[in-house]
């Protein structure tokens, strides 16, 4: 049993790390060196201070605005910290104190970026799925438990069932389907959680994304013809997959297999 100290240092460094994965999310889309210059104000431009760039802690004392300029300052700050604190505590719990904790940490980050940019900026940056799929590789064929030749199967089947939609559907549909970014999206998640979480991903990814694109279309929040971006979907059948890939895909084959 793992004690609760450690839950405590898992979330506070997953707050810290979500500070650092908000400067990711604001400056990759910009092109922008994520190391220089130090965190600062984008409304007045005035360096943070270190008292008040404290995960959490540094938005609430100063009640979501800028010490400076009183610029508000987005909730996202505050949320991506958060998220990736109670990620860090998920993993710790459900892998314990192991070096598959630590890479699926990685991933867990790594998407949380993918989110944030794709949201904003309809962007997966390449110097986040690229390096991902090197280190996804790599754990594989070191720690992790798929094992490289599913990590590599995941690869080259996540990423190549969403390159041959990409190709196909100018044909089918008439316009352009998924994008780079999202083919080495799945890739990167293949390549950490082998093939088959790959495929499950795919199935999360879109009937999730077909639920919401409906239900705003259906509410007239979105007309038929506009795109929402799929990375989040598919963030979302990623982290479905790392921690119930098991039990689902053992729950899926009892329904193909006949009965008695």
């Amino acid at each position: 049993m793992i004690d609760g100290s450690f839950y405590l240092l898992a979330a506070g460094f997953g707050a810290l790390i979500g500070s650092f994965l908000n400067v990711c999310i604001h400056r990759l889309p910009r092109c922008e060196s994520i190391v220089w210059p130090g965190s600062h104000c984008p409304s007045c431009g005035t360096t943070i201070a270190y008292y008040d760039n404290i995960p959490l802690f540094s938005y609430l004392w100063l009640m979501g605005h800028c010490r400076t300029c009183r610029s508000f300052i987005s909730m996202r700050y505050p949320v991506v910290e958060a998220v990736n604190a109670a990620g860090y505590v998920m993993i710790l719990a459900t892998f314990g104190l192991t070096w598959t904790t630590v890479l699926y940490s990685a991933l867990f980050s790594a998407l949380l970026v993918v989110t944030g940019t794709d949201l904003t900026h309809r962007i997966i940056p390449n110097v986040v799925t690229v390096p991902g799929i090197v280190i996804g590789l790599f754990g594989a064929a070191t720690v992790l438990p798929i094992g490289l030749m599913n990590a590599l199967l995941g690869v080259a089947i996540g990423g190549g069932i969403l390159w041959a939609l990409a190709w196909a559907s100018p044909y089918l549909f008439g316009k352009e389907g998924m994008g780079g970014g999202d083919i080495k999206l799945l890739a990167m998640i293949g390549a950490f959680l082998g093939w088959k979480p790959a495929l499950l991903t795919i199935m999360v990814g879109s009937l999730s994304g077909s639920l919401i694109g409906l239900s705003l279309i259906g509410l007239g929040l979105m007309k038929r013809d506009e795109y929402i971006p799929f990375g989040p979907f598919l963030v979302f059948g990623a982290l479905v997959s790392m921690f119930f890939a098991q039990p689902l895909l053992e729950w899926y084959q009892t329904l193909l297999t006949p009965s008695g």
